[in-house]
């Protein structure tokens, strides 16, 4: 087994790509078998990158957020075919648009737009599965008068009231689209458990697994942590200096979708335990095997995976499941069918593979790169399997 050509690829980024930073590990049963890091993680170039360098997950967020979901399911707290309006009655009597065109982002219905009473009641899976007509509008006008209102001290589960007076793109369970519904199962997490999403990730995901550098809102004295964000203009390419994350609605929300800071070592722990069957290294268990295989169980219908390959973030050969992408076709990479993960909007990658214990988390620094999700993420996922091989 010989990394040496991953290595080779992950040190040609700089070049091709001007990654200036990235950090990356590779678990098989609770081992590391690869870690490779490089570059700088400060904006100037002075800071090697190192162990201690914290990160925007951004969207890889949702793994954690599907694991503290499905363990309150193996709680029998929730239910996936739950409506969600017993947990949020405010969701108890949605509109869909009228005029809606699948995918045309661009022209996101607003409050005044025509809508009509919708046939079916949101499922709590609707939500995982991002089947549930709602939009990834962080800028809604519910959502910035609340803002607003509250001084950008709204919570979790009031910013989620307001994400409910939206009209929905679609009828429920009958398309597919990216949106906020991770973040509206925050809240129901925080309904269920009586505790706020941060303090729940924290005490029941990561502390059972030995972790605790792990946040949603970063304390002022780990800040010189934070490795700086580069953000790329889509048409030029050109980077410029990033500050902080758009999905923090405000000082007091913690976003299921896309919340989390924390170091590769910290989410590799997570990676590396869904992969071993919801066991740690430690010995603990956070999650059952059964929850797992719901996870990465294929979920979208033609019609559905059809609006899946709109997304920047579609494979060729995968599915989407409860939060996650799910390989159905292992002709279309060097990983077994059946492995899953996600990505994040700064670059980051998870995969998890279960069928083998095996598991990698990528890092860098950069949003709006082009090429990240089609080109560096299955290059390196291929690598890494062809390296093992």
């Amino acid at each position: 087994m010989s990394f040496e050509k991953l290595t080779q690829y992950l040190e040609s980024l700089e070049d091709s790509y001007d990654i200036k930073g990235l950090d990356m590990i590779v678990k098989k049963k609770h081992e590391v078998i690869y870690r490779h890091k490089q570059g700088y993680s400060d904006y100037n170039c002075t800071r090697p990158v190192s162990e201690n360098d914290l990160y925007y997950l951004y969207s890889c967020t949702k793994i954690a957020t599907m694991t503290a979901c499905m363990q309150q399911v193996d709680a029998g707290r929730i239910r996936l075919d739950a409506p969600v309006s017993e947990y949020l009655p405010e969701f108890a009597n949605m509109k869909v648009a009228d005029n809606y065109v699948m995918g045309d982002f661009g022209n996101l219905p607003n409050q005044s737009s025509p809508a009509h009473p919708a046939k079916n009641p949101i499922l709590i899976r609707d939500l995982m599965a991002m089947t549930a007509g709602l939009s990834y509008n962080t800028t809604s006008e519910p959502i910035m008068e609340l803002k607003e209102r509250s001084g950008n001290k709204a919570s979790t589960r009031e910013m989620v009231s307001a994400i409910a007076k939206m009209p929905l793109l679609y009828e429920p369970g009958t398309r597919h689209a990216y949106s906020l519904g991770h973040d509206v199962i925050a809240a129901v997490v925080e309904i269920v458990t009586g505790q706020k999403f941060r303090d729940y990730v924290a005490e029941h995901i990561f502390n059972p697994l030995g972790e605790k550098d792990v946040y949603f809102h970063l304390r002022e004295e780990d800040r010189y942590r934070l490795a700086d964000q580069y953000s790329c203009d889509f048409k030029t390419g050109e980077k410029s200096r990033y500050e902080g994350n758009a999905f923090e609605l405000t000082d007091e929300y913690d976003s299921g979708g896309a919340g989390l800071i924390t170091t590769v070592d910290c989410y590799s722990v997570l990676l590396d335990t869904l992969a071993c069957g919801g066991i740690g290294s430690n010995g603990n268990r956070i999650i059952s095997r059964e929850s797992i295989e719901a996870m990465k169980t294929p979920r979208l219908n033609a019609v559905q995976l059809d609006d899946f390959t709109m997304k920047g973030m579609f494979r060729p050969g995968y599915n989407y499941g409860l939060g996650v992408r799910v390989l159905v076709d292992d002709t279309k990479a060097k990983s077994p069918a059946g492995e899953f993960g996600w990505d994040g909007a700064a670059g980051a990658y998870a995969l998890i593979d279960s069928r083998n214990g095996i598991s990698l988390f990528y890092a860098q620094a950069i949003l709006g790169l082009r090429g990240v999700y089609s080109d560096i993420h299955p290059k390196i996922r291929d690598l890494v399997y062809e390296c093992m091989e």
